[in-house]
């Protein structure tokens, strides 16, 4: 394997699912020597925002990785690792990320008593949902039963 690729989440599937592209040389194994001497890693995934509908994934959107793909030129995007240094990744994990979304803007987050206050009014909502929904299946077992006698 010679470069990963970062795909933003929700270009496949429903949002939040993540998805990578691996790049392969075929070759023969070599016992004792791993053909991956550097793993580029393209993160497309970090900002982007891409939907099935509305804001789809196009082939331009693409140019940069397609370029550094085959110039192997480092960019703010593109970096590449050593073997050594991803076996001294914690599993040898390959998410590995190194830009900040400007999404994720912590600053901007609610206070804390606010975030509970909301939790605690979703989920009594959903007791509420629960509630209603254990009580129309009462209704009709008991709608059945009587309909037995």
């Amino acid at each position: 394997m010679h470069t990963l690729l970062r795909l933003p989440t929700g270009i496949f599937y429903a949002g939040g699912v993540k998805a990578n592209v691996l790049f392969f040389d075929a070759k023969r194994a070599r016992p004792g020597v791993p053909w991956t001497s550097k793993l580029g890693v393209y993160d497309f995934r970090t900002g982007q925002h891409f939907t099935l509908r509305q804001n789809k994934l196009a082939a331009h959107h693409l140019d940069d990785f397609v370029e550094r793909y085959y110039s192997r030129e480092e960019s703010e995007r593109f970096k590449s690792f050593t073997y050594e240094e991803l076996l001294a990744r914690d599993k040898v994990n390959l998410d590995i990320t190194w830009l900040r979304d400007p999404d994720d803007d912590h600053d901007q987050l609610q206070p804390p008593e606010v975030i509970a206050q909301e939790i605690v009014e979703d989920l009594q909502a959903a007791l509420n949902e629960f509630a209603a929904v254990a009580e129309a299946l009462q209704l009709a077992k008991l709608e059945r039963d009587g309909n037995r006698s």
